[in-house]
């Protein structure tokens, strides 16, 4: 059989993967957010809050891009690199484990919009909506099989699509923005104080970096990149893409509807929003733009998934099946088990909400951990000078980026708060098998004490929360 040719992605294409990863069901969602928790005053403040914190993240993407170009499978390479092999596994698996129940989220979004329209999908969990999603789901599938080039092409497009019904909502909401409206919500409570700003900031924080989760979509994919310096720069440019509309979309909703109705409006709640101004027709046009997001979102999350375990394996670090490639050189046996898991909590989803509640929970709080050792790692690398000779200022910039990068990140995991932490060992502990795996493969040691230290602290964690979900103490 004949080599399969390299796939390389253009600067543009590496754009959409950032794009198309960041822009998903969120940004439909944030006027009712965002209404329920604080005004425009403290809107602009959480808006800055998590620009600066996701930027500085996004410099430290692009820096580790440029000063470890042989680190090419991304946010869980730079982990392994820094923090050895079983945080690298961790930092994997954690990511992994996000992306695929996010998929799931996007599945019962679906269904629940379509449920407006189409009774027999009710609110997203009748035998129906599970079979039309599976059905959508393995299509899905089939069409990556046939090559990551032609998946990368179609999340181009889907890109292009959804960006235009959130640009036309903004176009439409501004020439109809009411400044007085806006005034009344400024400060998010007639009798407003510093305190009360710095408590509705908080409320909202979980809020803004969950609709920039995605950021490091081209990171993941630098492998294909054409030209390396391609993988930064796409960073950036779809990073302050996406915040320009997320911030209009909060901001311009204020001028439209007065807080409390914001607060009061049911998700997506731009269709609200829209439906205020120009009629019921405002409401269909939003519901189609965010089933359109979400296709997109989900294409371009189930690359990231299958891609995170297949860079894992030839990392050594994932059991040896999942580095297959097939002809088309899609690593499909990562696709497969991504695939297959979202299919059970789609099933799961039939028969009970809580666990996939509960795996939801989880997911926000699993991503910020690989988010947290990113930064650490530009941190360390920055402190310790490697790759820095001769660039004392350079280092120094680093050097402030990555601290700012790492304080936001250990904050939003101190903010998820210590409940969602221990959940994440639920999976974090059995999940290790697969790293025991792998290591066996390779006949070498499984732990070093640190990471012996760490897994057990792990498994006791999952004990704990386990016991804790059983007597009720922790509920989804």
């Amino acid at each position: 059989m004949a080599p399969v040719t390299p796939q390389k992605f253009t600067l543009w294409t590496l754009t959409a993967m950032v794009v198309g990863s960041m822009v998903g069901a969120g940004i439909f969602s944030l006027p009712q957010a965002f209404g329920r928790a604080t005004g425009p005053f403290g809107a602009l403040i959480a808006w800055t809050i998590a620009g600066v914190g996701m930027l500085m993240l996004a410099l430290i993407f692009q820096t580790l891009s440029r000063r470890k170009p042989d680190l090419d499978a991304g946010i869980y390479a730079y982990a392994k690199a820094g923090f050895g092999n079983y945080p690298g596994f961790l930092s994997a698996l954690g990511y992994w484990s996000a992306a695929l129940l996010g998929n799931v989220s996007y599945f019962v979004l679906i269904k629940s919009t379509l449920g407006l329209f189409f009774p027999i999908f009710g609110d997203g969990n009748t035998i129906a909506a599970v079979a039309v999603s599976s059905v959508l789901l393995w299509c899905m599938h089939a069409l990556i099989l046939r090559g990551i080039k032609q998946a990368t092409a179609l999340n181009n497009i889907v890109t292009f699509a959804k960006i235009i019904p959130i640009l036309l909502f903004i176009v439409i909401v501004a020439l109809n923005f009411d400044a007085s409206l806006f005034a009344a919500s400024f400060w998010g409570g007639e009798d407003a104080g510093l305190s009360d700003i710095a408590s509705q900031v908080r409320a909202t924080m979980l809020v803004t970096v969950f609709v920039f989760v995605g950021i490091e979509g081209a990171s993941v994919y630098s492998r294909y990149a054409r030209r390396r310096e391609d993988v930064g720069i796409a960073t950036l440019m779809g990073f302050a893409g996406v915040l320009c509309l997320l911030i209009l979309v909060t901001l311009l909703s204020y001028g439209v509807l007065p807080r409390a109705e914001l607060a009061g409006l049911r998700n997506p709640s731009m269709a609200g929003v829209l439906q205020a101004v120009v009629g019921p027709w405002g409401a269909v046009f939003v519901s189609v733009g965010l089933l359109i997001s979400v296709a997109g979102a989900y294409l371009s999350w189930v690359l990231l998934a299958a891609e995170i375990l297949y860079s894992a394996s030839k990392y050594e670090t994932m059991p040896r099946f999942l580095s297959h490639e097939n002809a088309q050189g899609v690593p499909s046996n990562a696709l497969w088990l991504t695939n297959i898991v979202v299919q059970i909590f789609l099933i799961v989803t039939l028969f009970t909400q809580y666990a996939f509640r509960l795996a939801l929970e989880l997911t926000s709080s699993m991503i910020l951990i690989p988010y947290f050792l990113v930064a650490a790692y530009g941190l360390k690398l920055a402190w310790s000078g490697e790759t820095y000779g001769g660039e004392p200022a350079s280092r120094r910039g680093d050097l402030l980026r990555a601290g700012i990068a790492t304080l936001y990140t250990a904050g939003l995991i101190y903010a998820a708060g210590s409940e969602h932490l221990l959940l994440t060992t639920v999976i974090y502990a059995p999940g290790t098998i697969l790293y025991l795996i792998a290591r066996r493969e390779q006949a070498k040691r499984a732990f070093t004490p640190l990471e012996l230290g760490l897994f057990i602290l792990a498994v006791l964690g999952a004990c704990l929360a386990i016991y804790l979900i059983a007597t009720g103490a922790i509920t989804a």
